[in-house]
């Protein structure tokens, strides 16, 4: 192609002129294998401006599969780390449908699976003893570690209104003073109240939502503006 290739962004901006190239090029030319170099740099650029397309990555994998030969199973493997780290969002798993079986098979894309079945079902404790066996693979991607701790509590506060010390620190893989650390900016930050002393049956009450108090649901539901509702009305109709 007749486009100079994006260099590393050295800005937000620059990130963000980057992002915008690759979104025409996919949009005009989905099914192009001219534009692969393009669609791989940018998981490049993804993981080190910690910006995240998954459109685009999503259309690079369907090109791998009309183009296998050209496969980069490093750019894949990059492309699974950064879709761990949208969970809650479904995007590991529309990824993976789009890779092939054999290529699932090998050691790092298993160790990812498992990783990713670890998430799902909130066993962190085991997701962070395996990630501690694959840093070598989890490391390129920086960010990593603070967007699963950033999953774990959100998952965490689906269950809880008030939430042990012990089991926040096995959430989040943090525990002695780096814990106290995390803890005060969220206490500073988020709205967390946590209970003073530090002992493993120190409480941490997080904000309210409607899963950790189901009444909020209702009262949202209640509190619709009328407005709103006629609004919706001729969408219907």
């Amino acid at each position: 192609m007749g486009r100079e290739k994006p260099q590393q962004p050295s800005s937000a901006s620059a990130a963000a002129a980057a992002s915008f190239t690759v979104e025409q090029l996919v949009a005009v030319n989905p099914y192009n294998p001219d534009i692969l170099p393009d669609l791989e740099n940018f998981v490049n650029e993804q993981a080190a401006s910690k910006t995240y397309n998954l459109d685009a990555n999503l259309c690079l994998l369907r090109l791998y599969q009309f183009e296998p030969d050209r496969m980069s199973t490093q750019i894949v493997a990059r492309i699974l780390v950064k879709a761990l780290m949208a969970m809650p969002a479904p995007d590991f798993s529309l990824c993976l449908f789009l890779i092939p079986e054999r290529v699932q098979m090998e050691d790092q894309f298993k160790t990812l699976i498992v990783l990713s079945h670890y998430l799902e079902t909130a066993r962190f404790r085991q997701f962070w003893d395996e990630a501690a066996k694959s840093r070598h693979l989890l490391e390129v991607v920086p960010g990593f570690e603070q967007a699963i701790q950033a999953y774990a509590i959100h998952v965490l506060s689906l269950t809880y209104q008030t939430v042990p010390r012990s089991v926040l620190a096995e959430a989040i893989n943090k525990e002695g003073l780096s814990l106290d650390k995390f803890l005060e900016h969220h206490a500073a930050n988020s709205g967390w109240v946590v209970e003073k002393g530090n002992g493993k049956g120190q409480l941490i009450t997080l904000p309210s939502n409607e899963f950790n108090h189901p009444e909020l649901k209702k009262s949202a539901a209640d509190g619709i503006p009328f407005e709103h509702i006629t609004r919706i009305f001729p969408i219907l109709g």
